[in-house]
């Protein structure tokens, strides 16, 4: 059986929810099956440069074809060429949005059943 990608159920400034899963987020990674904070401690991540590529790999490996990635509310947090390409490299579609689009496009592929991941930013 095919493991589903979570619906987001809720989003506020520095709030994330999922649905299945008890916890609340501040940033989050999503993948079929499964979710966990995106703790930017774990890969030194900061606003500048941006996203990395070891802070996609873990969803990557969950066998998505397609990755969102949530800037943030105010679209603070970058995303170098180099990540994008690292995404690319590994045969994955990925779209980049603030952070509530990137939610609602990310819910509406779910719901259409597609193997999406992402990692969303809740606050800037």
């Amino acid at each position: 059986m095919t493991m589903s990608s979570p619906n987001i159920s809720s989003l506020s400034w520095g709030h994330m929810t999922v649905k299945g899963c008890s916890a609340a987020y501040k940033d989050c990674k999503v993948w079929p099956g499964g979710s966990r904070s995106w703790d930017w401690r774990e890969t030194g991540t900061q606003h500048h440069p941006g996203v990395q590529p070891a802070d996609v790999q873990e969803v990557l490996d969950r066998g998505v074809k397609l990755l969102v990635i949530g800037r943030g509310m105010d679209m603070a947090l970058q995303v170098p060429a180099s990540t994008l390409d690292f995404v690319a490299q590994q045969g994955v579609e990925v779209r980049v949005l603030q952070t509530e689009q990137a939610v609602a496009e990310y819910n509406k592929l779910a719901g259409q059943g597609a193997k999406v991941g992402g990692v969303f930013h809740s606050t800037c």
